[in-house]
């Protein structure tokens, strides 16, 4: 097949896959061999034989992104096979908040939209149950199933075709030169059009119904007015008008939008709402940034084209904060409760195991002296009253910035408990003791965990920034990669991926394997500082945009300093990783499993090429342990998660304290910003007497 990249023609070739609809060519292709063969001796004999199927090869260019070039290239759009439905998920804050509806690509199917059911405690959006005939949600009446789709295309009724032209036989000693330019001519045609289905690629389909914008769905915590986030999200599902999913990018110009605006015209806000991401699974990932509060709510207008998707109009009673209103709910069990907050983090309750209780004059008397002096990286906080205060411990405390945004955007949407906790931000976990040694381990917090200490993980720093400058001061964020995974899995290139600084030894026999197997393994150093003398040797690589890492089927993951914080970031596109064993993690790890996640490496390298060569040989196993990888990124680095965790830890910790948390010598107050972006009008909080 002949494909144009760029100004290049390149050759490709398809893998062969068998289909149900196959078996009908393959009469066709037999009969047209025994067709040509008896035509070719027929002599004066007048035979005549139908016209072969119009089916024309054009040659479509590759793209790096978006659009498969086999089925392309052969005329056709692939159509996804339907995914399988979700039950009814319930936002209970014993669940993992929208249990996989919320970043899963697999939300219910052939509903005619979403029913906005609230539970028992708080609010949100609920994605119905899968049914065979559903009732409506506005009327209560059954509906049915839908009608038939009309052919398409030329492919009338047969009432409405006209009478057919009679055959004219073929002339006498006409038949040689018909049967030679049918076998020289017409028959590869139809033999390439017969070998069609054949030729697609894996994963590929027919063509897909068009999108039904009332059958489609939304869903997702952006669509929850109480749900207070630096930036909202939700998702769309297109539904074709069968009542299918669709699994992959709906054919046509046609597109989602997304309008938002106050609900009231007296009212004016300003929100960021750029166009829904692509996911390139039949989903949409939809976000948005308020720059301001409204007190009477919001209108959100879900449209593909100009029909409303799913019950849109959706209306967010208000008051609807936005970002840096200071506005903390008072009943945490509410907060949590409208967060959809797990009741467990497995991570926590292990973390916690070493400390049923926590001695703060022990802490005061020695986390300064042991750790503040040989790492110097200490901040002691004090929260007291919803206030945050701190003090630094050490010269290389500058990241106590990251710390600082995170524990106030906290302070501004619950209030949190009185709590006083030392918190690491070096990047190397602190304390090695074990809980049976003299003296035991203290409680310090920290962003990294490794196999041999006792720190108490939250999440990172670079997870937790991204999040909270999302659509504002960073391009690379949780949500922005899932709409950025670059080609579909058939059109990537098969080779492993490895860019990165020479933060650990094992990077650099990296490079020393990819100049050695250029065919499995692209990996350069983009900047060295610790093994500067290793440069000439082993050259220095352009730096590369972490888009277009997803251009490549396969991603290494090795340890930086510690754990690799592009490791979340990797799960989230769509390309396999291969992960160096590791005795680090961060606060998610224990929810992955190798060799359904992602593929294990050992941790000197030894076994990647041979782990490469496998994932080229096991295909569509490495594609499924790519995709699970991808689905369970998106369910747990769900940005509302993010503040759970972090509520769950103090939460924990404060329950553990013999004594009561102090503003200690040195403290100074971390102030919540008080510009004019935030400025608004908080319900919860009293009007002061001057005010009055």
């Amino acid at each position: 097949m002949e494909v144009l990249e760029g100004d290049h023609l390149v050759f490709q070739f398809m893998p062969v896959v068998f289909q149900p609809s196959v078996l009908h060519h393959l009469i066709i292709f037999l009969w047209a061999s025994v067709s040509s063969t008896l035509l070719s001796k027929a002599g004066k004999k007048n035979l005549s034989a139908p016209a072969p199927p119009d089916q024309r090869v054009r040659a479509a260019p590759r793209s790096h992104r978006g659009s498969a070039a086999f089925p392309a290239a052969l005329g056709k759009r692939p159509a996804p096979d339907p995914l399988p439905c979700q039950g009814t998920v319930r936002r209970t804050r014993a669940g993992l908040g929208w249990a996989g509806a919320g970043s899963h690509p697999r939300p219910p199917c052939g509903h005619r939209g979403t029913a906005r059911r609230r539970t028992r405690k708080g609010g949100g959006i609920q994605p119905p149950g899968d049914s065979p005939a559903l009732p409506s949600p506005r009327s209560g009446s059954t509906r049915p199933r839908p009608r038939r789709a009309a052919p398409r295309g030329g492919e009338r009724a047969g009432a409405a075709q006209g009478p057919r032209r009679p055959r004219t036989p073929l002339r006498e000693g006409a038949v040689g030169a018909c049967g030679a330019m049918w076998g020289r001519g017409l028959l590869p045609l139809l033999l390439l059009g017969a070998a069609g289905p054949l030729l697609r690629p894996a994963g590929s389909a027919e063509p897909a119904d068009p999108v039904s914008a009332e059958r489609s769905l939304a869903w997702g915590p952006g669509l929850d007015a109480g749900l207070t986030v630096p930036v909202r999200h939700f998702y769309i599902q297109a539904v074709s008008e069968a009542g299918r999913n669709f699994s992959r990018s709906p054919p046509g110009k046609t597109q989602f939008k997304v309008v938002i605006k106050a609900l009231s015209p007296k009212e004016v806000t300003r929100v960021y709402t750029p166009r829904p991401l692509d996911r390139n699974d039949g989903t949409f990932l939809m976000r948005y940034r308020m720059y301001g509060s409204v007190t009477k709510g919001l209108k959100i207008e879900i449209l593909y084209g100009d029909q409303h998707v799913a019950q849109s109009p959706y209306i967010l009673k208000g008051p609807v904060y936005h970002e840096y209103c200071d506005c903390p709910e008072e009943d945490t069990e509410v907060w949590q409760d409208m967060m959809s907050c797990p009741s467990q983090e497995p991570q926590i309750t292990k973390d916690f195991i070493s400390f049923p209780t926590i001695d703060l004059q022990r802490m005061l008397k020695e986390i300064p002296a042991k750790f503040s002096q040989t790492r110097g990286a200490i901040v002691h906080y004090t929260i007291l009253d919803n206030h945050i205060y701190r003090r630094s411990l050490g010269k290389y405390t500058d990241f106590k910035m990251f710390s600082d945004e995170m524990l106030l955007s906290l302070a501004r949407k619950v209030r949190l408990p009185d709590v006083e906790f030392y918190l690491n931000v070096g990047d190397w976990p602190v304390e090695h003791r074990k809980a049976n040694d003299t003296p035991g381990p203290v409680p310090v917090i920290s962003w990294c965990g490794s196999v041999d200490s006792r720190d108490i993980i939250l999440p990172t720093y670079d997870v937790t920034h991204s999040t909270l400058e999302t659509l504002r001061g960073v391009t690379n964020d949780l949500l922005s990669i899932q709409g950025n995974t670059g080609p579909f899995w058939e059109n990537k290139t098969e080779r492993a991926l490895f860019r990165g600084r020479d933060s650990r030894e094992e990077r650099l026999h990296l490079v020393k394997l990819s100049k050695e197997n250029p065919e499995l393994l692209d990996a350069g150093i983009t900047g060295y500082f610790f093994f500067r003398e290793k440069e000439k040797e082993l050259g220095k690589a352009q730096l590369m945009g972490f888009f277009d890492f997803f251009k490549y089927k396969y991603q290494v993951n090795v340890d930086g300093t510690v754990a690799a914080y592009r490791f979340p970031y990797l799960l989230l596109g769509d390309s396999l990783v291969l992960k160096q064993d590791s005795q680090y993690y961060e606060h998610f790890y224990i929810g992955l499993k190798p060799w359904k996640h992602y593929v294990p490496v050992k941790r000197n390298l030894e076994d990647l090429l041979e782990k490469i060569k496998w994932a080229k040989e096991n295909d569509e196993e490495a594609r499924k342990i790519a995709k699970e990888g991808q689905l369970m990124a998106r369910e747990l680095l769900q940005p509302h998660k993010f503040y759970c965790y972090y509520y769950k830890v103090l939460q924990k910790y404060a329950e553990r304290q013999a004594s009561k948390p102090e503003i200690r010598d040195g403290m100074e107050l971390v102030p919540q910003p008080d510009d004019r972006d935030s400025v608004c009008s908080c319900h919860r909080k009293k009007p002061l007497r001057e005010d009055l």
